[in-house]
């Protein structure tokens, strides 16, 4: 995205760039046939590779060092100013809009967007119950930090390799482009969010750009091929923006297609024709030229107005705010930018900017440790936006077992840290929700526990599943824990008692509720348990009696918790920033709050017939959670505390207020 003074100016490249950021604009704001405008960012790449190897090679050629002082300056008055003032005001506008857990995350991501490694951040970060993108206003500068990492490398890469002649330079640089290619094409199948976000996969992709312009420079190269090579190029460009997609096959090999296109066209770009010219005209290089102001501030203006208005109302809306985005754009670029390379001096360049991280390294601090900032939200809406931070918990006494029966699983201790465990939790995200409570009920009966969860996959032997929020390497990475654990249990003696935890409403019916009635979720048959072809409900009811019979032959108690009403038109996160931002009525508040007892027993009724016949016989014993959930009507907030994270799952105030429910259990006290 940047473009030197030291080079021969050409007005296609910034033809080019605009082509590259209008893409990535158009793409995010979901304008339609543009599925994979993502891509403009590799175009973006390649451009960097080519101008910043460009200047690099011939300053080495020329002088045989590289003033890295002046180089490293240079990139910080094309970068820095524009990035601190898009930041600054972001971090205004995020401390008055962001809920807490988003101030926090936000916080975060601006102390690595700072230090230049977001991109490392937002790889770490991928998971079940991450932030939303929505909120996450600084999610762009994940491809600036790549940027950023190269500009770092490239340099030290060839003074390091400065003493060894011409061809063995190009040689290794070719080596390396090779191994990173390879990397990503391989890697991309296993670890796609790795090969998406991490430099090292994208590094080819700029030292395709370097190793161009090396080429054309040892070779005198004119820069001149006909027509039809421009005419490739952007036949490349353009169809790649049309027709890849985003997904676990992204980078790998995909990559390759607009990046080829790129290097078609600025291999020749001074060749005189039609192509060459329209990129020369003005309004592309108009928009080339203020590409990374554009780049800069188009997402969070589509972050902040989605998230503020809840998502767009129609096409004319969303070119509003496409325009907003281009005159913050054009303000950014004639206010900040091309002043900043103008008129500031090294030394007041250099000054400012370590003034501007310090400062934006404190306000990144001041966000994550004041823990979102909390205070800034009054009653009622503070009874939710805490609700909505009330979800995510300590995880250091979770671990993935490397040796013993449970190798492979990731686990969870609960309760007193000596001895082995004596109750087994085992369930799916519900009791994800509840660990906070198990945990301090087990502290509180002295009985060490030991907690195995599954986000969406069934407590249940003998089926498999199919999930529509999954991809079908997590749908089986379910099955693979349900056996492992199956498998385990002859070995672990020493659990006596166990409780099984669900939302048992989605695995009998196959979907979810209210605001998550789009969620699907389909059961089938294991081989070698004798299910056969059945309904879901049938395949339900029937792995409920395979699972209790095994399960009998290795505990001494079996207890089913009664699945935690659901209140279907409630999530604590997005209750909260209607009621935050004015955008809910009474009677909204009181439908998502409030719901009649039998409308949510009419929800259950299906899966918990099988339960309540197992209670029967007393193969198991059921806990029911309803008593403190509900009376007449189940509610959302008790005693002035919300117990729900959404629609389905509890918070640490819900799961502290049913802790209680487990003492039985962990102090092996007969229940009746």
């Amino acid at each position: 995205m940047t473009r030197s003074h030291s080079l021969v100016y050409r007005p296609e490249i910034d033809g080019l760039r605009a082509i590259a950021v209008s893409a990535v604009v158009l793409y995010h704001f979901g304008v339609p046939g543009l599925g994979g405008g993502f891509v403009g960012v590799d175009v973006f790449f390649v451009i960097s590779g080519f101008l910043i190897g460009g200047i690099l090679w011939s300053e080495l050629d020329s002088t045989a060092h590289i003033d890295l002082r002046q180089f490293f300056l240079r990139r910080i008055r094309r970068l820095a100013p524009a990035f601190f003032a898009m930041a600054a005001i972001c971090t205004l506008v995020a401390y008055f809009v962001l809920l807490p857990f988003e101030f926090r995350e936000f916080g975060k991501t601006l102390i690595a967007a700072t230090v230049w490694l977001s991109n490392v951040q937002f790889f770490r970060e991928a998971g079940y119950f991450d932030v939303a993108s929505e909120s996450k206003l600084l999610l762009h500068t994940w491809s600036l930090a790549v940027e950023e990492q190269f500009y770092v490398a490239l340099p030290l890469l060839l003074l390091l390799l400065r003493k060894n002649s011409k061809r063995v330079t190009i040689t290794l640089l070719a080596a390396v482009w090779c191994a990173s290619l390879a990397s990503c094409v391989w890697l991309t199948a296993h670890s796609p969010t790795a090969t998406f976000f991490l430099f090292p996969f994208r590094a080819w992709e700029m030292l395709s750009g370097v190793l161009l312009a090396i080429w054309c420079k040892e070779s005198a190269h004119g820069w001149r091929h006909g027509p039809t090579l421009s005419w490739l190029g952007l036949a490349l460009v353009l169809s790649a923006l049309v027709l890849v997609r985003p997904g676990a096959q992204f980078p790998g090999w995909q990559a390759l297609w607009p990046v080829a296109g790129s290097v078609m066209l600025l291999l020749n770009g001074r060749d005189d024709n039609p192509v060459n010219r329209l990129l020369s005209t003005r309004v592309p290089v108009f928009i080339g030229l203020i590409s990374y102001s554009l780049y800069l501030w188009h997402w969070p203006v589509f972050t902040l107005s989605t998230y503020w208005r809840g998502g767009y109302q129609g096409l004319m809306e969303t070119a509003f705010w496409m325009a907003v985005a281009l005159l913050l754009a054009v303000a950014a670029w004639a206010l900040v930018e091309r002043p900043s390379r103008r008129h500031l001096s090294d030394r007041t360049l250099a000054l400012g900017f370590v003034l501007l991280c310090v400062a934006s390294l404190i306000a990144g601090a001041g966000a994550y440790l004041s823990n979102g900032a909390p205070g800034r939200f009054k009653p009622p809406a503070r009874t939710h936006v805490d609700a909505s931070t009330s979800f995510y918990i300590d995880w250091t006494r979770c671990r993935v077992e490397t040796s013993g029966p449970l190798r492979g699983l990731n686990v969870c201790a609960a309760g007193p840290s000596t001895g082995k465990p004596e109750v087994l939790f085992w369930g799916d995200s519900h009791l994800r929700a509840l660990m906070g409570g198990v945990n301090r009920a087990a502290e509180e009966a002295g009985t060490p526990a030991l907690i195995v969860w599954h986000a969406g996959c069934p407590p249940l032997f003998g089926v498999s599943k199919q999930e529509s929020a999954a991809t079908p390497a997590q749908d089986q990475q379910c099955l693979t824990d349900t056996q492992r654990l199956r498998q385990a249990l002859p070995d672990m003696p020493h659990l006596k008692r166990i409780v099984m935890i669900g939302r048992w409403s989605y695995y009998a019916t196959g979907s979810g509720v209210g605001v998550d009635a789009h969620n699907r979720i389909s059961l089938a048959a294991t081989p070698g348990d004798g299910l056969g072809d059945r309904s879901q409900q049938a395949l339900y009811e029937s792995a409920w009696g395979i699972t209790v019979k095994e399960l009998s032959s290795h505990f001494d108690e079996i207890h089913v918790l009664r699945q935690v009403p659901e209140m279907p038109r409630y999530t604590a996160k997005e209750f909260a920033r209607r009621m935050v931002h004015g955008r809910i009525d009474p009677q909204e508040i009181e439908a998502a709050l409030h719901v009649e007892a039998g409308e949510l027993q009419a929800r259950v009724a299906g899966s918990e017939q099988p339960l309540q016949q197992l209670a029967a016989t007393r193969s198991i014993r059921l806990i029911d959670s309803w008593p403190l959930l509900c009376g007449t009507r189940c509610e959302v907030v008790h005693d002035g505390l919300s117990y729900y994270f959404d629609n389905n799952h509890l918070n640490n105030a819900g799961a502290d207020a049913l802790r209680g429910l487990w003492r039985p259990v962990l102090t092996g006290r007969k229940t009746p």
